[in-house]
């Protein structure tokens, strides 16, 4: 699906509506709710998110993050982007959500609300579920609806790199 990102105008379209597993572009529902969440002022960039055992055993791609340690809430939004931590994904479902379960029941009402009829999540990371699908053109809205929704974050998407604290860097 080639679409304008600003008026949604299509292209080219290919099996737009045929409903795949979204894989990791599940992050950008988990990033679209934790954004609201830094809106609601309930989380700022500067929140330490505390990471769970099951977090914490997330597969990769992972920061490989223990259980115990926490993430600045600006550090967990580049990991998602950067490294497309799954730790970190299940970090933010369990903060905002209280489980990743309740957390994807949050993500699949959030779809329903800007447009994606055709998408149901199962998990904040993408890892993979039989029961979570989206398709190309649900995607697309979503993409659209962080870029018109949240024009003040959309410059984190231009990064290739990030360094936590002191600590290690990550790259693309």
């Amino acid at each position: 699906l080639v679409i304008d990102a600003k008026t949604g105008k299509i292209f080219h379209a290919v099996n737009e509506n045929t409903r795949n597993y979204p894989a990791s572009l599940t992050k950008l529902m988990t990033l679209y709710l934790l954004f609201e969440a830094v809106e609601r002022k309930q989380l700022n960039f500067n929140t330490r998110l505390t990471v769970s055992r099951k977090a914490a055993n997330r597969p990769a791609s992972r920061l490989g993050l223990k259980p115990g340690q926490s993430i600045k809430v600006k550090d967990a939004v580049m990991a998602i982007i950067i490294k497309s931590a799954n730790d970190v994904a299940s970090v933010i479902a369990e903060s905002i959500g209280g489980s990743e379960r309740r957390f994807a029941l949050l993500m699949t009402n959030k779809a329903r609300k800007i447009g994606m009829s055709r998408t149901t999540f199962r998990n904040a990371s993408g890892l993979p579920h039989r029961g979570q699908m989206s398709t190309a053109k649900d995607m697309a809205t979503l993409t659209r609806a962080i870029i018109n929704r949240f024009p003040q974050y959309y410059h984190f998407f231009n990064k290739t790199s990030f360094k936590i604290g002191r600590g290690a860097g990550f790259k693309l």
